[in-house]
């Protein structure tokens, strides 16, 4: 009864405060967005229009924040979710927007109970206690097919904590299997991590060997943007991505060049670096 009362109040909502058409059509005509269908253009624009409402968006450091910027920040947050539902970025509720880059300053425990402290310069960064810190410079940047999408990143980094923390494994539909997500994974990720020690090629960003969390997260970058670079090379993470965003985007985008691997990337550590080899 509640969902019935909930999805009414949705839908009510919708109707009365649609993104309107000259706003909407200025963003959903980037490259991000090519070969969506009619039936997922509106589907976006009501899902962004909904996180518009239930997101705070919060500019800071002097940033002047614009109604194209946040429909902007709002399409590329839900592509990820198009086929998800609305309910799928519940479980938090803001979203910090700074003019650039950002430091940030933050502390782990490791497993041996020491206390580390550290600062770094930041594009986002999805945190645990609640909002999404990210670089407006970067979220204008991001729709452009080259595999790497900072507001596709650190939101994937939040659906991967809704098993309680980020651990490279969402929680995952009826139907698909935990071991076969674990195999496939597991199997991308100590490919990576060989490359990045052995300095090899990679056609995927070498951040994705960091930790199981961030491969989890530059895959799903890679699978909006370039999915060509997955699907050729990691066909069974590709599978497992396509069962869980319930979207096949080498459906609908052109083959572009795949990313330098070696391109410097500046997100925020969600948990500190395992072992090669450690997933889930």
């Amino acid at each position: 009864m509640f969902g019935y009362f909930k999805r009414r109040k949705r839908e009510r909502y919708l109707a009365g405060n649609p993104i309107p058409d000259s706003l909407w059509q200025r963003v959903i005509n980037l490259p991000l967005f090519i070969g969506l269908t009619d039936y997922e253009h509106n589907r976006l624009r009501q899902h962004a229009a909904w996180f518009l409402h239930e997101k705070t968006i919060t500019a800071v450091g002097g940033l002047a924040l614009t109604d194209e910027m946040r429909v902007l920040l709002a399409a590329q947050a839900s592509l990820p979710i198009l086929h998800l539902g609305f309910d799928a970025y519940d479980d938090w509720h803001e979203v910090i927007l700074y003019p650039g880059q950002f430091v940030s300053r933050d502390r782990y425990t490791d497993r041996s109970g020491l206390v580390h402290e550290y600062e770094q310069v930041l594009a986002g960064q999805a945190r645990s206690d609640g909002p999404v810190l990210l670089s407006w410079m970067d979220v204008n940047e991001s729709p452009w097919l080259d595999g790497w999408n900072v507001v596709i990143h650190e939101f994937a980094h939040k659906l991967d904590m809704r098993s309680g923390e980020a651990n490279g494994c969402p929680p995952l539909h009826k139907g698909m299997s935990y071991e076969a997500w674990k195999r496939a994974f597991s199997r991308a990720y100590d490919d990576l991590v060989m490359r990045a020690d052995q300095d090899h090629y990679s056609p995927i960003d070498l951040y994705a060997a960091e930790n199981p969390a961030e491969c989890f997260a530059v895959f799903s970058e890679y699978f909006f943007e370039t999915p060509h670079a997955i699907a050729d090379h990691y066909p069974a993470v590709y599978a497992q991505l396509c069962a869980f965003y319930k979207q096949d985007p080498l459906a609908r985008l052109p083959r572009v060049r795949y990313r330098p691997a070696f391109e410097p990337v500046s997100f925020g550590p969600v948990v500190p670096t395992p072992a090669p080899g450690v997933w889930l």
